[in-house]
Parts: C-alpha cells; structure tokens; sequence
C-alpha cells in the first residue's frame, strides 16, 4: 500500500479500531465482573466458570459448522465462477442468480431451508409420497446438516463473485496462451485457473469461515438444543432472566471472538504467500 494511500485508510482504520476495541473491551470487562449489570464492580471469574461446560462443547460445535460450510462454500464457489468465466449467456444467468442469492438475509434463507428440509417440509412430503421409510433429522437432528448446507448456499454465491472479479482481468489471454502451449482443457484448469484464483478463493473462505463462526440465526433456526454454538450460547446467556448469566454471556462471547482471531491471523499471514506462489514469485 503507498503512503498515499495508508493516509486515505488511516481514518476508517482508526474508526473501526476504536469503534471494535471499546466495544471488545467492555465485554471482557463485563465477563469478569468490572461492567456487572447491578452491584458493585469486583474482579470475578464465576461467568466463566459457569459457563466453562458449554464453552468448549460450543467451541466444537462452532467448528462443526463453520469448517464444513466455508470448505462446501470455496468448492462450489470456485466451480460457478470456473463456469461463470466461459462466458456466454449462461455466465450472465449465473452471475444474475448469485447476486439475487447475496440479496437474501441468512434469515430468510435458514426459513427456506427449514420449510424444504425440516421434518414436514416438501422433502419429507416427497419422500413420504415416493414411499420412502422415513425423512432423516437434518433440521435440529445430531449433525448440523441444514446449517451447514444454508451458510455453503448463500457464501458459495460471495466466494464465486469475489474469484470472478478477481480471475476476470487477463483470464481469455491467459488460457489462449496456454492452449497454445498444447495444455489440455483440465491441464489449463489446474496449472492456469486454480493458481490464479487461489488466492481469491482464500481470501473469501477466510470471510465466510470467520463469518460462521460468528453466525447467529441460521443455527439459532436450524440447529439442535445442545450443543450450542458459541453465538447461540452467548445470545441465550444474554437475554437470560437470571441477571448473573450476563458474564456467562460476555464470557461466550470473548470466546467466539478469540476463536475467531486464532482462525484468522494464521490465515492473513498466509495469504501473501499464497498470493506470491500462485504469481511465480518468492513468498
């Protein structure tokens, strides 16, 4: 980045930075007892200790949905905007149905996939007209197979409109090039496409991987009792007539934010040297 440019960023980033830092530190200060919502402020570990139990079952649980989903996400993500770069009216089509599918809120989405997955939703009617013995629990069942598919619908259409954007520039020129080198159709897609696009892809995985982690409604909607993800956890804790959850909330909520920070700073640090592979030029 020039320092033109740093100076041009330097007020979103000092906003952004004080905006999220005052608000992290007055959850973690919530979490042990300095922000308590009655009483006296006094150094306290009791939120976490209570809600310790649950903590780590909705670490797992957090990953057992964001991992699957950000991975279903980058596959199908990359394959539409592969599809999306043969242009043609078809990629047009494509790139209409992926910008309506960014239009729609999670929340809309979790509905559908409900009233399409959920015990009497179309596919156990389907299945129960085609003679089918019974329709699986993917809705709130003891895999969070409707969270899952939800996030990788909705964040495949983000992941193939960030590759696409980022592929596009030079991407006819490069492929002509290749074809006239004698590389087969599947030779181009892996030596050509794939390194080129790696980067992009990663990045919009690292934002939608992030993004599940954090995640509230879909799995609120669609995914069991127990455990709860981290988000869920903390929305429960928080909105808990018992005003002593409040730190047992921040707590979650401090937790699903580290989670968070340990994903995403490997990652970061990765990307340039992904970016510096896929060029041909030294990490």
């Amino acid at each position: 980045m020039t320092s033109r440019g740093a100076g041009g960023a330097a007020p979103g980033i000092v906003a952004i930075t004080v905006v999220a830092g005052t608000g992290m530190a007055a959850v973690v200060a919530t979490s042990v007892g300095l922000m308590p919502l009655y009483g006296e402020p006094a150094p306290s570990l009791d939120g976490w200790r209570s809600a310790a139990p649950d903590l780590v079952a909705g670490i797992g649980e957090s990953l057992l949905i964001a991992v699957p989903a950000t991975v279903l996400a980058a596959l199908v993500g990359f394959l539409l905007a592969t599809l999306m770069l043969g242009g043609g009216r078809a990629a047009a089509v494509l790139r209409l149905a992926c910008l309506a599918v960014l239009a729609v809120p999670h929340l809309v989405g979790a509905t559908s996939v409900s009233l399409l997955l959920g015990d009497g939703g179309v596919g156990a009617r389907l299945a129960a007209r085609a003679g089918g013995d019974g329709w699986p629990a993917l809705v709130g069942g003891s895999w969070p197979v409707a969270t899952v598919l939800e996030l990788a619908w909705k964040e495949s259409a983000f992941v193939a409109l960030v590759v696409l954007a980022a592929v596009a520039p030079g991407h006819r020129m490069r492929m002509q090039v290749a074809a006239g080198l004698g590389a087969r159709p599947v030779q181009r897609l892996v030596r050509v496409l794939l390194p080129t696009a790696a980067p992009a892809v990663g990045a919009a995985s690292l934002v939608t991987l992030v993004y599940a982690i954090g995640s509230y409604e879909v799995a609120w909607l669609l995914g069991r009792a127990v455990p709860e993800p981290l988000p869920v956890l903390a929305f429960r804790l928080f909105g808990s007539i018992e005003l002593t959850d409040r730190p047992a909330a921040a707590a979650a909520a401090v937790t699903g934010s580290v989670l968070a920070l340990c994903v995403a700073v490997p990652a970061l640090a990765a990307l340039p040297r992904l970016r510096a592979l896929s060029s041909g030029g030294a990490p």
